[in-house]
């Protein structure tokens, strides 16, 4: 980005930031940023550290892009962001492999790891992340052993993913990368026009202000 478009996006952000305040009962008087309020979820925040819940796909191009930003948002609060992927598909437009294969490796710890490897896969090499043998050769490249295939063609984590989709669908997830931070604030890059740089710093004011509310 150039710097005559970074200053666009920050006077959009700080213009659009403005405008949002937020005040609850059940959470800290004044949280700077743009966000909705899930319906029927609670604010929670144990005042040292910020749950941060992204909803993405493995066949999501914007979820991809968004990537680089984690790592970003992370950095600026160190130790204080705790980062969970729930990872969804879309019916007909995609499967629920790739998310049961992420699941499963993170289980095993190399959750990461096989995130990044199925997003190049499909991203860059144009694989059919949907293929149980794809899946397979990506797991053993980050260091997963058979264990790996077997857990993934039992379908042991098929209900969770869809029980995540179903529970994307109640709270009104219509689109990824959407972030659920401190349990009931959504945001998505949607009224941001999908400017990731001004979402990612929306994340940041979000977190910014909860962690200044303790």
């Amino acid at each position: 980005m150039n710097v005559k478009k970074r200053l666009m996006s920050l006077i959009s952000l700080v213009m659009l930031l403005a405008s949002v305040n937020a005040y609850s009962a059940d959470m800290p008087a004044k949280i700077v940023g743009i966000f909705d309020k899930l319906p029927g979820a609670e604010f929670k925040f144990d005042g040292k550290t910020v749950e941060v819940v992204e909803y993405m796909s493995f066949y999501c191009h914007t979820c991809y892009d968004f990537e680089k930003s984690i790592p970003v948002i992370k950095g600026n609060y160190p130790g204080k962001v705790k980062w969970k992927i729930v990872p969804i598909y879309w019916g007909d437009h995609g499967s629920p492999k790739p998310g049961e294969a992420y699941l499963i490796a993170e289980d095993m710890g190399k959750g990461e790891a096989m995130k990044k490897a199925i997003f190049d896969a499909h991203m860059v090499q144009k694989k059919d992340i949907a293929d149980i043998t794809i899946l397979e050769t990506i797991a053993k490249e980050v260091g997963l052993g058979p264990e790996f295939g077997k857990r993934l063609r039992s379908g042991e984590k098929s209900g969770e993913t869809q029980k995540a989709l179903d529970m994307a669908k109640k709270v009104g997830i219509n689109e990824t990368p959407t972030m659920v931070i401190a349990g009931n604030l959504k945001t998505d890059p949607h009224n941001m026009d999908h400017n990731l740089f001004i979402f990612r710093n929306n994340i940041m004011s979000i977190i910014k202000s909860i962690l200044q509310s303790k």
